[in-house]
């Protein structure tokens, strides 16, 4: 069926380090749900930081509360891709049906780290997109985006911290009425 020569959860999760195979398991676990989730979230553990992005990547569609301190670990993880992956999972609502975002309590502050001292300048981008997410309600989070908007050495980082804080189109956009 997908050429594989298991097709257990567990088979699969391995087969997101394999470039070849990556995409056929993405989707076929995407498409096992629930069901899946005990071997996605035993993959953020894998030595491979290509399967531990996956699997992030697959947390962001079917994240569940039991999965949210697991994600807020990996973006912790020493690869970037794999905290870029978890930042986005974090702060993209987009991708989840009724699951409900972590709140500031609990991603905020590794959030705020990240932007100020990650040495990836597209992992400080994401963390600029979920610290955004508190902007109207923390000062830290307010405070933290004006720095990085005036003095982060990356135009990317800058700009995305400046939709951010006020007067940039997300913020507007996002001010409580």
């Amino acid at each position: 069926m997908l050429g594989f020569a298991r097709t257990d959860n567990e088979a699969l999760v391995s087969c997101l380090g394999d470039p070849q195979r990556t995409v056929a398991a993405y989707h076929a676990l995407l498409r096992r749900g629930a069901d899946a989730l005990d071997a996605i979230r035993t993959g953020l553990s894998h030595a491979d930081p290509a399967v531990r992005e996956g699997c992030c990547r697959l947390l962001d569609h079917l994240v569940d509360l039991d999965s949210m301190d697991l994600l807020i670990t990996m973006a912790d993880d020493p690869d970037a891709r794999v905290r870029i992956a978890a930042f986005h999972a974090l702060a993209c609502d987009r991708c989840k049906g009724d699951t409900c975002a972590p709140g500031a309590d609990r991603v905020l502050a590794p959030a705020l780290r990240h932007l100020a001292t990650d040495p990836d300048p597209h992992v400080r981008t994401m963390a600029a997109e979920l610290v955004g997410k508190f902007v109207h309600t923390d000062p830290h989070a307010l405070a933290a985006l004006q720095a990085a908007h005036d003095g982060d050495p990356n135009p990317t980082v800058r700009k995305k911290a400046g939709w951010y804080a006020p007067g940039g189109p997300i913020h507007n956009r996002t001010r409580p009425r």
